[in-house]
């Protein structure tokens, strides 16, 4: 039963929305997966979606998932692109992986309107601005 199973508790992991570059016209946001291990992580799966209120209707983007390989000790992976227009919902990442023989997941999630200027900070690794949640 689910007691059984072993409580893999995630460390060291965290999803963050980079500001990838800024021109007047407008803003180019990635999102990332960051090992901040000392151990790769492997066999990575994320699924993404989005959902929430906007203009009083209820909205749900698609779920998407992304199979990442394995992400190195110290290093980064790209998960996927993200437009500002989702900002405003809820945006929920699902994370798992192995090291191992053991598995380990868990959500992240970004609430409505968290990704903005004043949350910004120097993500570790990528070295760029974003938010990022561990």
């Amino acid at each position: 039963m689910k007691k059984d199973l072993p409580q893999n508790i995630v460390e060291d992991i965290a999803i963050a929305v980079v500001l990838e570059r800024e021109t007047p016209e407008a803003k180019v946001w990635n999102v990332y997966l960051v090992n901040l291990k000392n151990e790769p992580i492997e066999t990575v799966l994320v699924s993404s979606k989005g959902y929430g209120q906007k203009d009083g209707e209820d909205v749900k983007t698609s779920i998407l998932r992304h199979s990442i390989g394995t992400v190195g000790s110290q290093d980064y992976a790209k998960i996927e692109a993200i437009d500002e227009q989702v900002f405003g919902l809820t945006n929920e990442y699902w994370l798992s992986y192995y090291i191992g023989n053991q598995i380990f997941d868990k959500k992240f999630i970004f609430l409505p309107e968290s990704i903005v200027e004043s949350n910004l900070m120097r993500i570790p690794v990528v070295n760029k601005p974003g938010v990022m949640i561990g």
